[in-house]
């Protein structure tokens, strides 16, 4: 049976109003509020349920529904994306998304964030810009899926990404086995992580449908 996960892909200007008379700090608390408010109403438009007071939180932080257990969801936000991803079949899956275009310190984050063989791959690769957002969106969709975030060090986490393919299986004895699928949508690199396992069915790709709003 194919499992299904569904991803929605909208700007940040559509659901947040710029007031210039904010200051920044005030801004970004007010953004927090209404992407808040926009997720939930999306999960609830998605799964067709109320979610008022559903949405708890676990030891972690990581969000989940009190009611419905098998329902997942995790949402991601850059400067001007936002993305959202929804299951009914799978429960930890985790998503990212980072604009391609921002300006990144790439050697001192890689260094700090990469596993050894992933430095080793993105030197290989000529310091690919688009290898490097590969890895840095996987390791922040698979660590939010697994639920543990980031008290597990980005470094230790190798996402064994390929030059040439668009996703992958990644494992740590901490968190299991995770598989990734990545998109590189306008000037954003989107990855989605769900938990999976070392078989045959670890290997067969949900339906991922993608619905951009941008």
């Amino acid at each position: 049976m194919t499992k299904h996960i569904q991803v929605q892909l909208h700007s940040i200007a559509k659901i947040v109003t710029l007031d210039h008379s904010l200051s920044r700090v005030d801004y970004l608390q007010a953004q927090k509020q209404a992407i808040y408010v926009f997720r939930d109403h999306l999960i609830g438009q998605f799964f067709e349920i109320d979610v008022n007071d559903q949405i708890k939180k676990t030891e972690h932080g990581k969000p989940y529904l009190s009611d419905y257990p098998n329902y997942a969801f995790n949402h991601t936000h850059s400067r001007n994306y936002y993305a959202i991803a929804m299951s009914q079949d799978i429960q930890d899956i985790g998503v990212d998304i980072e604009e391609m275009s921002r300006r990144v310190r790439f050697d001192a984050l890689a260094q700090h964030a990469f596993h050894s063989d992933e430095i080793q791959q993105w030197h290989d690769l000529d310091q690919d810009p688009e290898y490097w957002f590969k890895v840095w969106t996987t390791k922040e969709a698979v660590l939010k899926a697994s639920g543990l975030g980031i008290r597990l060090n980005l470094n230790e986490l190798n996402t064994c990404i390929h030059p040439e393919y668009d996703g992958g299986i990644c494992e740590h004895e901490r968190i299991g086995v995770f598989a990734f699928q990545n998109y590189k949508i306008s000037d954003c690199m989107l990855t989605v992580a769900w938990r999976t396992e070392h078989s045959c069915k670890g290997f067969a790709l949900p339906q991922i449908q993608i619905h951009s709003e941008l």
